[in-house]
């Protein structure tokens, strides 16, 4: 999946061992609720949504989630909403759990997948922007700087 050596990813073994967004956060899960609520509430930022539009077909966003985590509950949901609005393709990597058992390694595999080892998933949400080589070109740690939305974040990283 994630090569250390020449940098890049496969982008269609990504796409077969993830989910897209939109399923992610529609699923019945105990995050449901909290994901639409954030969907409801939430405002894109229009003129950014339309630059991101602009570059939708030169990148993909992946992201690992779990519906434990409040930062989850925030960010994945914004995620949704680009990936419709902007025609930004979104996968996630969802359902991650701690390893309780297991001092050297922080989730357990599985039931989460293995590309939180790929990826050195630290923090969640880990929020990665690949290009259409592969190549990871940016990421986002659990939340955007402060002051920044996700959507502008996104934008600085494709930029």
């Amino acid at each position: 999946m994630w090569n250390p050596i020449t940098l890049k990813c496969d982008l269609g073994k990504i796409r077969r061992r993830s989910e897209d967004v939109h399923e992610y956060v529609s699923a019945p899960s105990k995050a449901k609720e909290a994901f639409d609520k954030r969907r409801a509430e939430y405002k894109l930022d229009a003129t950014v949504v339309k630059e991101l539009k602009k570059r939708a077909k030169d990148f993909t966003v992946v992201a690992f989630s779990a519906e434990w985590c409040p930062d989850c509950m925030k960010n994945i949901p914004v995620l949704d909403m680009l990936a419709e609005a902007a025609g930004v393709e979104v996968r996630v990597f969802g359902h991650m759990m701690r390893d309780a058992k297991n001092n050297t390694k922080k989730w357990a595999v599985p039931p989460c997948p293995p590309e939180v080892d790929e990826f050195d998933v630290v923090k969640i949400p880990l929020i990665v922007v690949i290009n259409k080589e592969g190549e990871r070109v940016g990421e986002i740690v659990e939340n955007p700087p402060q002051g920044v939305t996700l959507e502008q974040a996104l934008l600085d990283i494709v930029k």
